[in-house]
């Protein structure tokens, strides 16, 4: 398939990426509706979502690590309660719930943190995160009442016997935190959320919220910044319908920050008064926190997810004035084993919107359940460089939008484009960038011919704009006077630049040199004094070692037995198809797979299948599961008990009309098939 993982033995910086270096750590960080400034610079984070209680604790720093080799500079984390509290009064903060170990890892790494405290995360989690017996102490949930709250300063007092000397103003890594999730009540409850953080020693730089939905009362402001997301679609919508929803927004640029698309099965957004657009909320940086860097599969809704969306998304957002670009999720992961299964389903007594697989979380994130690498994860990295090292350029600039804002779904009728520039008094000759997005996902949208584009008074030369291309044209910076090649790095006085594909490199200097026609020549030949220009794949790769690439070993598998009758599909409370229980996968058709012998780490198992759900069992305990998409099942095996050399398989067969959203890629004939088994 074209979209499958690629594997890497390792990928090592030669230069940092983090724009908040070890010495930065307790630096004063302020903000103004511009941008974040650390210690008097600007700056344009880049945030990446990883929940720490959904991996193990031995593979936390190999990860981050990742994370920053991928242009994240600023981790995200919920500390979800049920994680931490599933049983009342005993708060575990051992193995993989070891948020203060977490935190280390993340010093160690350079990396800033933003702890999303909850009390509800949702992140797809049972009950949002709120644990099963707060529901037996009759009170409203997220809510001011005094019993309700008592359970939340507990819970706070416990986070932060984790966070105690690792906050920002003691050299630390956590740089800020979140209040709830998603929450649409009144502005109070959260006020009182942050008095007990204030309370029980919280004092950090700055403290957020999502900024959907509207609040039916504000929060005064300063207190909270809002943060905002997109997705390119979501496995939450009701339809089963491919495109269905208001997702196509998030392709065009646009000024008003909030989407209609998030979280649509809890928020009616029919009663939305626009709250971002009052002049209130343009006095706060444009920031992100849940850009879809993947998109996880319900059982009733299966997005399969392209690199492009995420770029795309996160190029639109860029142009449209955002300052932080946060991606959710940027690595992937797994339900760790409690008391009960952990994962949102609708016959949970709260936040069962959806039914989610048991264990895996993988997001078809940048960086996978297992820590595998998506294409996004190489896509992103140009942008993600070109923020770290052009962000205090960036930053002041304002967006405006020469083309609509307010296009349909699929409207082929313009090139979608908006330019970034000094907001001056002093008229043209001012810096900018022009950003291009000729893309929407699963639309057909064709070439731009004989497109004119200007930006601080200098007009690009007529040129065509392919299909599927997506682009950040400087104008007036470093020496440039336009180019149509993207900035991708500065290191040691050389500027690094990326050809956009089907688009001639053309770049005019402000000395009067003209360059047409430009070829790449690689990070190590300069096309021009100190400009370097590189194809797509060489600059999503540059800074990077060399990857080793590995060879697929076949292995062995045998049909145990045939798939029994056919389970009826029931329809939950929220009107969509149910998962399977654990009952049913005793008429599931099962295969034995023989592990070769040897040393298994860093080894993926790969199942290529086709299949309603499919779960891998090891001594029969429940190791990990898969929602049926296009894409194939995977493990990493590292993971297994030690001595477990054979794994058992279970497939439950799809089913002729099934009440499901499959994506285009997935075979949906009826019945199931182990197509292929190996270890990459």
């Amino acid at each position: 398939m074209k979209y499958l993982s690629k594997w890497i033995c390792a990928v090592t910086m030669t230069v940092a990426l983090s724009s908040a270096e070890a010495a930065d750590f307790g630096k004063p960080v302020t903000w103004d509706r511009h941008s974040l400034i650390i210690d008097g610079i600007r700056v344009c984070p880049v945030m990446g979502e990883i929940h720490y209680s959904r991996l193990p604790v031995s593979e936390w720093q190999q990860e981050v690590r990742k994370m920053k080799e991928g242009g994240v500079t600023i981790i995200a984390t919920y500390v979800f309660w049920n994680h931490i509290e599933e049983q009342e009064g005993i708060f575990r903060w051992d193995g993989q719930r070891n948020l203060r170990r977490f935190i280390e890892i993340c010093k160690q790494e350079e990396m800033p943190v933003v702890l999303r405290l909850g009390p509800f995360c949702h992140g797809e989690v049972r009950n949002g995160g709120i644990p099963d017996w707060m529901f037996t102490k009759g009170c409203k949930m997220r809510d001011g009442n005094n019993v309700f709250l008592g359970y939340a300063e507990k819970l706070y007092r416990q986070i932060f016997t984790q966070v105690q000397g690792l906050q920002w103003k003691d050299g630390g890594p956590v740089v800020a935190a979140q209040f709830d999730n998603e929450y649409r009540g009144k502005g109070e409850y959260l006020m009182a959320l942050k008095k007990i953080a204030l309370d029980v020693g919280f004092d950090l730089p700055f403290y957020t919220r999502t900024g959907w939905p509207e609040l039916a009362t504000p929060v005064p402001f300063g207190e909270m910044l809002p943060l905002y997301g997109d997705y390119a679609d979501g496995f939450w919508d009701r339809s089963i319908a491919e495109t269905a929803g208001n997702y196509y927004q998030a392709f065009n640029f646009k000024a008003y920050r909030s989407s209609s698309a998030i979280a649509t099965e809890q928020i009616d957004y029919s009663k939305s008064s626009s709250q971002d657009t009052k002049a209130s909320a343009q006095e706060y940086p444009y920031f992100t926190c849940e850009l879809g860097g993947g998109m996880a599969t319900a059982y009733h809704r299966r997005p399969f997810v392209y690199p492009e969306d995420a770029y795309s998304m996160a190029l639109v957002k860029l142009g449209s004035g955002s300052n932080l670009l946060g991606y959710y999720m940027y690595h992937g992961g797994t339900n760790p084993e409690g008391i009960t299964y952990l994962n949102e389903n609708q016959r949970t007594v709260a936040t069962n919107y959806n039914d989610l697989p048991v264990k895996t979380y993988d997001f078809q994130a940048p960086l996978g359940e297992f820590g595998q690498t998506y294409p996004q994860y190489y896509m992103l990295r140009p942008l993600h460089l070109f923020m770290r090292d052009w962000g205090e350029t960036l930053a002041p600039m304002e967006a405006s939008f020469p083309a609509p804002q307010d296009l349909k779904k699929g409207d082929n009728s313009q090139l979608r484009w908006a330019v970034r520039s000094m907001n001056d008094s002093l008229g043209p000759g001012l810096s900018g960038f022009i950003f291009i997005n000729n893309y929407e996902r699963l639309q057909n949208i064709t070439p731009k011919k004989d497109v004119e584009l200007e930006a601080c008074g200098i007009r690009l030369p007529k040129m065509t704009i392919p299909a599927g291309a997506m682009a950040i044209f400087p104008v007036n910076v470093d020496g440039i006077r336009y180019a149509t090649a993207q900035f991708v790095a500065r290191r040691d006085g050389k500027t690094y630049m990326m050809q956009i594909p089907g688009i001639p490199t053309v770049i005019s200097m402000a000395n009067g040199k003209m360059l047409r026609n430009v070829k790449p020549r690689g990070k190590d030949k300069p096309v021009y004094g100190n400009i370097y220009l590189l194809t797509r794949q060489e600059a999503e790769h540059l800074f990077l070692e060399q990857e080793t690439a590995r060879e697929a070993i076949p292995v062995s598998v045998n049909k145990i037995s045939e798939a029994g009758t056919p389970r009826q599909i029931t329809i939950g409370v929220q009107k969509v198809a149910e998962e399977p229980q654990d009952k049913d996968f005793d008429q599931a058709a099962v295969y034995r797979i023989t592990l070769p012998t040897g040393d298994m780490s860093g080894k993926m198992l790969s199942i290529t299948y086709r299949g309603d759900v499919a779960r891998l069992y090891a001594n029969g305990r429940l190791m990990a599961d898969n929602f049926y998409y296009g894409r194939p099942f995977l493990y990493g095996l590292w993971r297994l008990p030690e001595g477990v050399t054979e794994l058992e398989l279970k497939v439950l067969p799809l089913q002729k009309d099934m009440p499901v959203y499959m994506p285009r890629e997935a075979d949906k004939t009826p019945g199931e098939e182990v197509i292929k088994v190996e270890i990459k």
